[in-house]
């Protein structure tokens, strides 16, 4: 009875264990971003995504565990010719992931290696339609081109090529003496076009400064013949005005018997200053008619003054 009994807990013992394993076969939690492709008997089956996932035991097996997070792959340095027949050394690096697990399964035995060397003949392809200096100053047009060539070779595999980016171009030793020669040359001529300028601008200025500075003294020296113009003028006037009333006074006084009087007086007094300069300057001395020669004189003026008051 004991004998039966232990039989029967050991077979039960079997039965637990066999269940057991058999969940555990059956049963399988893939990770997220990764996808496992399932064959039963050596055939494709199925993918298993992200989550809680059943399988039959002993007869579906995981053929295949692919990642779908993207990946990086570096391009190792290799040779190439530019269209102008330059030699560069050229490296990258090289995104993509997987997109299809199954044609990443049985469409290419390793496809990360395929998509290296697909990276490195496509760019060298892409590097040969180029000039060496179209490969410096068009770098994100090279790296376009090539992650197009690629995805389109990489359709079948499952494989989408992200990005890939050019990390070194090494030119020969002599191109680059050649091109260092070549932007030395350049930044010669960009310093003595910038002194040109410079020079030309500084002229310019000079020139609009002395044109500046002569229309400042044309206009200073019209202002001042202007204003002399004007003090002459008002000189004129102020003169004018001065003997006009000197005058006025005169004849004011003129035609009061005391004016009478003066008059006479300084006509007399003048007409003996002219004798008297007459007899200095000539040797010829003239001797008065009579000795009222000065009397008939003031008398004359005297006559014309007359005249003229009563006009």
């Amino acid at each position: 009875m004991e004998v039966l009994l232990d039989y029967i807990l050991t077979a039960q013992t079997l039965v637990l264990v066999f269940v057991v394993v058999l969940l555990k076969t059956s049963i399988k939690f893939v990770p997220q971003n990764r996808a496992y492709v399932i064959e039963r008997f050596g055939k494709y089956q199925s993918t298993k995504e992200a989550g809680l996932n059943f399988i039959v035991p002993f007869i579906d097996r995981i053929s295949a565990d692919r990642s779908l997070k993207e990946k990086a792959v570096d391009v190792p340095e290799q040779s190439a010719i530019t269209k102008d027949n330059i030699s560069l050394s050229v490296d990258g690096v090289l995104y993509f992931r997987v997109l299809d697990p199954y044609k990443a399964t049985y469409g290419i035995d390793d496809y990360e290696f395929a998509v290296t060397q697909l990276a490195q003949t496509t760019m060298r392809s892409e590097l040969g339609k180029m000039e060496l200096d179209k490969t410096f100053e068009e770098r994100d047009v090279l790296n376009i081109n090539i992650v197009s060539a690629i995805n389109d070779a990489a359709g079948p595999w499952g494989i989408q090529v992200l990005r890939y980016e050019i990390k070194d171009i090494v030119p020969p030793q002599s191109v680059m003496e050649a091109m260092e020669a070549q932007m030395k040359a350049e930044r010669v001529k960009r310093a003595q076009i910038l002194e040109s300028e410079g020079d030309r601008q500084a002229a310019i200025n000079r020139a609009e400064g002395q044109k500046a500075s002569v229309v400042l003294a044309a206009e200073a020296d019209k202002e001042e013949q202007v204003l002399r113009a004007e003090g002459e003028a008002k000189a004129i006037v102020a003169v004018a005005a001065a003997q006009a009333e000197a005058l006025r006074q005169v004849g004011e006084a003129a035609v009061t018997p005391e004016g009478q009087k003066a008059i006479q007086l300084d006509l007399a007094t003048k007409a003996i200053e002219a004798k008297h300069a007459i007899a200095k300057e000539s040797s010829v001395v003239l001797l008065p008619d009579s000795s009222t020669e000065a009397a008939s004189v003031v008398a004359q003026a005297m006559t014309i003054i007359n005249q003229l008051n009563k006009g």
